[in-house]
């Protein structure tokens, strides 16, 4: 049936009130019908949360978007309606209620109507309306299954045959066909949208001189004339759009204000969608330490690969203390909470947490801009001492409907190459060699040769357990992503779509994400209406094969399974080994325990601009984030882990613990922005008001004695262990923020800005703090004399000074705590105890930054540097303070500390070939930072002193003294290696001979002996590599290296030197380096067998080694199909990319890698769609 186009109609009023049903039913049912069969929302309860926020966006949006098409159809309904001087809107919804027709109207308009009479029978609809209307001015269309009620278009024919058709095509400058650009019509607000094929027709009057206006963003708006000879009209228009290079640099996105890198003195580095998706497709914190020297991923050696092990970063050093290593928890994945050295995330102008950055689409990116200094990140004053990352995502573009998939699928394998440990063979070997199998006793020799026997019987046999195969798993894991957009240059909306499958590598892990997010854009006049809302799900597990070390340790000719296949609780007992020590950890996996999560978040982000005039702003934003937080921990009640396990004299076991956690967060700004220019003067000013709560409770509830692993809800606990604690906590900010960028002529620059932050979290003396920061730059280049200097693009120098502060410790440390006692009943009511010394005077920490630089850039590109100098000195940091144990407490928290980074970075880049078919260039990048404290407050002196207490009253047996634990002292680092001095093993003795603090030797180690010998901070770090295109091919890489730092390698401690020979299994290592007899120069001490107890080697320089990586972090090679084959398929843009990650790494240092959970190798595939 021929259809034709109508206006749309921008503001409507539904008085029906079946209409909203009627139009989400026909409008979202077809495009829809699969999306909601999906898995992405098979849970009722999931879908219905996220409808009923986005119900009536939705509604709005399809109803005034999608373009409306008449139909030269007649309704077939038949009506009669018989009305005396009666309102319009009483016989529309008799209409409605005859016909079953929707009408759709203008309420306000319509009320202006006189009272109508009209009798009529047996007509339809349509018919009926318009009668209805007769003399009115309006008149009814049937619109696919709508009656609308619009303007009388008169004289409709006259007009066509006194409008002109121009039709063309829009390309760029190396011939491809642009869809999206705007054509208007100059003069006027009447254009169109090219198409996907680059295409546009438009309609214009009979006049002369009309001029076309084509622009598109990234391009040089342009305008064409039309010949005034209506014969030229059956001609095609091809219109070619260049660059625009101006709109094509670089602008830094601080939050504020939207800055000409050129243009500003602070320091910053830009990461764009594309290059961000050449390195990683799925982890966004991963992929950033490519593109900044100093932004940097701590090494995490324990979890490596575990997909729920959130990781710990820093930019430019460490400036806190952090969680110190005696009060680390073992099982902590990752010491989030209050870390003082993690940088602020920014997201669309709201601050946002870590987690949600490392969950989050790197499709839905389309900048990210890192800022270093103070004179890039002072605006967020107290949030601003570790740097900034704004996250700028994509916005809906208007024009047709366009969507966007992208699925990548993942090929995740572990990595073992660092783990050298025996088979079956070899252990055996290494027992005899080790003289395991020979007594003087002959009781004992007796049972030897039994022991000998048995193993040598396994083997012969053919047990041959690698055990370090049975918990992992090589996974696929797959990632979808949609995005949907179109609308007018009014009013725009933008619909995306996640499911993110990520398994772990160890059997049963897996962090699985889910998320949604509607999008509505809508301008009218000088005014700009934008609402985000969006939920998203995480859900995770951690493996129920427990820990990988509980397997390196395990001995290889020991059987796993008994004669019917099913696990053994516990592994052969060769000499009286406890049974913990034998526990087989795969009878652990086939239990029913088990540790989820589940993390829900709503968000909604409103913002509304106004734009008062071209050079003044006013703009508006609320965010509020809802989040729930569920946890459940179970131990199957035949597990051996159980506190209380199962045996004669115990008959209930299995733990619970619950866990769930509210959140709510309010986020609001304020801001008047001003960008001006005066003659040669160019001013951004930006005066804003933040203001931020954060509210937050918890409650956790332990249950013990479950009757099976199925049965493990709380209901069949048999006790409730501890009362649920519940923990709330409730922070506010507030912040008036001005800040001021200058030039003049392009060459002479200047920054400033100044921020006042006020936070509940401190002291009532000290609540309001201010921090500014200064910077000054000069484009040498735009100097009229250094113009002429042939090839010279950018020379540019700058610098910048300021003082920026953090807030980085528990709740409430600053306010005396009660603590109620509820044991007991007193006749005033409950009692109440003293829990912690509050400090009402605990202040802000402040860090003072000094940065330099300078940039320089010729031919185009071909050769790029980038160099910065920076000295960052945080002072006042909160510690704890230590008092006499008489007063109830030990410590309290003060400003007591100094702390101070300084380095320098350099960033490199080359376009050594730049054409058409052919693109060619290198990248780099180099970082150095040198970490020093500078003064300690008295409770770190004392941390000092528990660590030498640890060291003398632990076990000297058990392996917990083989590490060293970090101290701090005056001088030093946060990233120090503290032990004893060595020479060596000595010859004589094979003991080794240890050096003192005053340089003479001895053969005791003592604690307090301990210097600082190594320090794990690199000298250098970086990445580099390569950018390759040619025709429709790409190739990219990137490495990562580090060099001139040392590491301390446990793994020569533990399994080499004081290798366990008889109990677990050792490295390869174990027998070579060996002291034998006097005279022998060695690496290690004589071998001790592990029949008797093994003495722990306790820190010594003797393990401190030089460490030096180089990794291939990423790797993708790209095809991009040609456009006019894939436009006959329905697509604009199809692009297939294979690539991989870490899939080479080479280290100066031999250890084992990823104790708990292993690392991964990854190879993905990639495709991107757009249609």
């Amino acid at each position: 049936m021929k259809k034709r186009k109508i206006g749309l109609f921008p503001f409507f009023r539904f008085n029906n009130p079946l209409l909203q049903e009627r139009i989400l039913n026909k409008q979202l049912h077809k495009s829809m019908k699969k999306f909601l069969k999906d898995k992405l929302f098979r849970t009722g309860k999931v879908w219905s949360k996220f409808w009923k926020i986005m119900r009536l966006q939705l509604l709005i949006v399809l109803v005034t978007l999608f373009q409306l098409h008449a139909e030269t159809g007649v309704a077939q309904e038949k009506v009669s309606i018989s009305f005396e001087n009666a309102l319009i809107e009483d016989i529309i919804k008799e209409v409605e209620t005859q016909s079953g027709y929707v009408v759709v109207y203008n309420n306000t308009l319509l009320k202006s109507m006189n009272r109508v009479t009209v009798h009529l029978t047996n007509v339809n609809a349509k018919e009926a309306l318009n009668a209805a209307l007769k003399g009115s001015g309006w008149e009814c269309k049937l619109v696919e299954d709508f009656l609308v009620i619009s303007k009388k278009e008169e004289n409709d024919n006259k007009e066509k045959k006194e409008m002109r058709k121009i039709k063309g095509k829009v390309l760029d400058d190396k011939g491809l066909e642009l869809p999206g650009v705007t054509v208007i019509i100059k003069g006027t607000s009447l254009g169109v949208v090219s198409d996907i094929d680059g295409k546009f027709s438009i309609e214009v009057s009979k006049m002369d001189s009309t001029i076309l206006v084509f622009s598109f963003v990234g391009m040089t708006s342009q305008e064409y004339c039309l010949s005034n000879d209506p014969k030229d009209d059956e001609k095609e228009i091809i219109i070619r759009l260049q660059e625009d290079v101006k709109e094509m640099q670089e602008v830094v996105v601080t939050g504020y204000a939207n800055i000409k890198k050129e243009s500003f003195t602070g320091n910053s580095v830009i990461v764009k969608k594309e290059d961000l998706l050449k390195v990683s497709k799925t982890n966004v914190i991963q992929a950033l330490q490519v593109f900044d020297p100093s932004f940097r991923i701590q090494d995490n050696n324990r979890w490596g690969s575990d997909p729920n092990a959130v990781p710990e970063m820093y930019i430019r050093g460490r400036s806190g203390i952090g969680v110190k290593d005696l009060d680390r928890n073992a099982l902590s994945k990752s010491e989030l909470d209050n870390n003082p050295n993690l940088p602020t995330f920014i997201m669309d102008g709201y601050e946002i947490s870590v987690q949600k950055l490392y969950d989050f689409d790197p499709n839905r990116i389309e900048s990210i801009v890192i800022l270093k200094d103070a004179a890039a990140t002072a605006m967020y004053g107290s949030r601003a001492a570790n740097g900034v990352v704004i996250i700028t995502t994509v916005a809906p573009t208007p024009g047709k409907v366009n969507v966007s998939y992208s699925m990548t699928g993942t090929l995740n394998m572990p990595d073992l190459s660092d783990y050298n440990l025996m088979n079956a063979k070899e252990k055996f070997a290494t027992e005899i060699a080790a003289g395991i199998y020979k007594s003087e006793d002959r009781d004992e020799q007796y049972k030897l040769d039994q022991e000998y026997n048995g193993k040598l019987s396994n083997i012969t046999k053919g047990v041959n357990t690698y055990w370090l195969s049975k918990p992992l798993r090589t996974v696929f894991n797959h990632k979808h992503s949609v995005y949907i957009e179109g609308g007018s240059q009014d009013i725009r909306f933008g619909v995306d779509l996640l499911y993110n499958n990520d398994d772990g590598v160890m059997k049963g892990s897996y962090r699985d994400r889910t998320g949604a997010g509607f999008y509505v854009d809508y301008r009218v006049g000088s005014l700009q209406i934008k609402n985000y809302v969006s939920y998203n799900m995480t859900r995770s597990a951690d493996s129920p094969y427990g820990t990988f070390s509980d397997y390196t340790r395990k001995l290889p000719y020991d059987e796993y399974k008994d004669e019917n296949g099913n696990y053994l609780d516990v592994t052969r007992q060769w000499h009286g080994e406890e049974e913990e020590e034998r526990a087989n950890p795969l009878y652990e996996a086939g239990l029913s325990s088990f540790n989820r999560d589940k993390t829900e978040e709503i968000v909604d982000n409103l913002g509304v601009n106004w734009y008062i005039a071209d050079w003044l702003q006013l703009k508006g934003t609320l965010s509020l984030t809802k989040t729930i937080e569920e946890g459940k921990d179970f131990l199957d009640p035949r597990s051996k882990k159980n506190s209380k396990p199962l045996s004669i004299d115990n008959h209930s076991s299995g733990e619970l613990t619950l866990t769930n956690g509210k959140g709510l967060a309010f986020d609001m700004n304020v801001q008047l922005a001003m960008n001006r220019s005066f003659g040669k003067n160019h001013v951004n000013v930006n005066l804003a008001m933040n203001a931020r709560t954060n509210e937050t409770s918890s409650t956790i509830a332990e249950y013990q004695g479950f009757p099976t692993g199925e049965l493990n809800s709380p209901n069949y606990a048999e006790e409730i262990v501890t009362k649920p604690t519940v923990t709330q906590n409730r922070t506010r900010l507030i912040g008036f923020v001005g800040s001021l960028n200058y030039t003049y002529n392009d060459i002479y620059l200047m920054d400033f800005s100044v921020r006042s932050d006020g936070s509940s979290e401190f002291g009532s003396d000290r609540r309001f703090a201010t921090f500014w920061a200064g910077g000054l730059g000069l484009n040498i280049h735009q100097y009229d004399f250094m113009k002429g200097i042939n090839g010279l693009d950018i020379l540019k120098i700058r610098g910048s000074y300021g003082i920026t502060g953090k807030v980085n410790f528990p709740p409430y440390a600053a306010q005396t705590m009660y603590q109620i006692q509820n044991d007991e009943w007193y006749q005033t009511g409950f009692g109440a105890s003293l829990m912690a010394l509050g400090n009402k005077n605990l202040g802000w920490e402040r860090t003072k930054t000094l940065d330099l630089g300078f940039e320089f850039q010729i031919y185009d590109g071909l050769f790029h540097l980038e160099a910065s100098y920076y000295r960052k000195k945080t002072v006042d940091l909160i510690n704890d303070v230590t008092i006499p144990s008489a007063s109830g407490f030990t410590t309290y928290m003060d400003n007591i500390g100094e702390m101070m980074n300084k380095g320098f970075e350099l960033q490199f880049r080359s376009t050594l070939v730049n054409r058409k078919d052919l693109m060619v260039a290198l990248y780099g990048n180099l970082a150095h930072n040198k970490n020093e404290i500078l003064k300690i407050s008295e409770s770190l002196k004392a941390y000092n002193d528990q660590v030498k207490d640890h060291y003398i009253n632990s076990n000297q047996y058990d392996g917990s003294t083989a590490e060293p634990f970090t101290q701090y002292i005056e001088g030093g680092s946060t990233t120090s290696i503290f032990a004893m001095r060595s020479k060596g093993i000595d010859p004589a003795t094979g003991e080794e001979l240890l050096i003192r603090r005053d340089g003479t030797y001895t053969y005791d180690w003592n604690a307090s002996e301990q210097v600082v010998v190594g320090n794990t901070e690199p000298k250098a770090q970086g990445s580099f590599g390569f950018n390759v295109r040619y025709k429709d091919f790409s190739l990219y890489t990137s490495f990562l290296y580090e060099c001139g730092g040392q590491h301390y390698n446990t793994t020569l401690v533990e399994k080499v030197e004081n290798a366990d020979i008889y109990n677990e299994n050792v490295d390869k290592r174990v027998l070579t380096g060996r002291w034998q007899k006097p005279g022998d120069r060695a690496k290690y001490k004589a071998l001790q067998s592990g029949v008797d107890e093994i003495k722990t080697t306790n820190p010594t320089e003797r393990f401190v080694q030089d460490y030096n990586m180089l990794s291939l972090n990423s790797i993708t090679l790209g095809y991009d199909f040609n456009q006019k084959l894939i436009k006959s398929w329905g697509l604009s843009m199809l692009r297939l990319e294979l690539g991989a990650n870490e899939i080479f790494r080479i280290s100066s240092v031999k250890e084992e890698r990823g104790l708990n959970y292993p690392y991964a190798r990854t190879v993905n595939i990639s495709l991107r769609a757009s249609f």
